[in-house]
């Protein structure tokens, strides 16, 4: 289905404004592969018939559900690998250090999509860090998007998801395999270690301690130089002093302020709070 160009413009707009992504003209295609699927669902023949009615009614659910769409929600189990490498040998020993009198652990993952990212931090808790089991863990995993939050909180997923970076052995400690078989369900001891809350990471956030760990991995390649400003500001303002912020592998913070300073570890690399002297 093709889209004309002032259709286009206005999904270009709305997205940009409700989500902060950039959408290239270049994107075209991309529109087009992401909103034919709605136009059928919604009974239209055409996706310039379900833009123009959407403009002719007042922001609602079918708005909301053309910005989902326009989201990517490409992840794995232990995407890139690094990270949680550097999460286990590294930043949650510093961490545990920090919180020995508390015995709280707080890590906020933004973007988690169908969550194999908060599970699959969950999986390094509990297989490296059984201390952690007496103390008060929990792991927020936001998302724009509430059809993929659905998914996650179920906890379900095909052979190929977990094919995809899962260790073999990790899948048979915690995973139990469905009834339907090809299909595995994330055990009750990690998916009791993880929340699940929609939120959009340009509005209000909802309310949390201050993290100690915070995953915010491949979302800010799609803003503008501001709004990734603006975001690692408010993040600046909330992580804890001995706080660790992950980006993905194609992000920095160069030229975006010096709230943090880059540490790498290894082949992987995480943020910290910039000491103020």
């Amino acid at each position: 289905m093709p889209i004309s160009s002032s259709e286009l413009e206005y999904v270009r707009d709305l997205v940009h404004k409700r989500a902060a992504i950039v959408l290239e003209p270049s994107k075209q295609y991309l529109v087009e592969s992401r909103l034919a699927p709605l136009a059928r669902e919604e009974g239209c023949d055409s996706i310039d018939a379900l833009v123009k009615r959407m403009r002719t009614s007042p922001y609602g659910g079918l708005h909301s559900r053309v910005v989902e769409a326009m989201t990517t929600n490409e992840t794995s189990f232990f995407r890139d690998n690094h990270p949680f490498e550097v999460l286990r040998d590294k930043v949650l020993p510093q961490v545990i250090e920090a919180k020995s009198k508390a015995r709280t652990l707080f890590v906020w993952c933004a973007a988690a999509s169908t969550g194999q990212e908060p599970y699959s931090i969950a999986m390094v808790i509990r297989q490296h860090f059984p201390e952690l089991a007496s103390w008060n863990v929990k792991i927020l995993s936001t998302d724009l998007s509430s059809d993929v939050l659905e998914r996650a909180k179920k906890g379900v997923y095909g052979q190929l998801e977990v094919s995809r970076g899962l260790p073999e052995p990790l899948l048979k400690r915690f995973f139990d395999e469905t009834k339907k078989g090809m299909e595995w369900r994330v055990k009750d001891e990690i998916r009791s270690l993880v929340e699940y809350r929609q939120a959009n990471i340009i509005e209000p956030w909802p309310a949390m301690p201050n993290p100690d760990v915070i995953f915010v991995r491949n979302i800010l390649i799609y803003f503008g130089v501001e709004v990734k400003k603006q975001i690692l500001g408010r993040m600046r303002g909330i992580i804890a002093p001995h706080g660790a912020l992950f980006l993905g592998s194609a992000e920095s913070t160069l030229g975006l302020g010096d709230e943090f300073e880059r540490v790498s570890e290894g082949r992987g690399v995480y943020y910290r709070v910039k000491d103020p002297r």
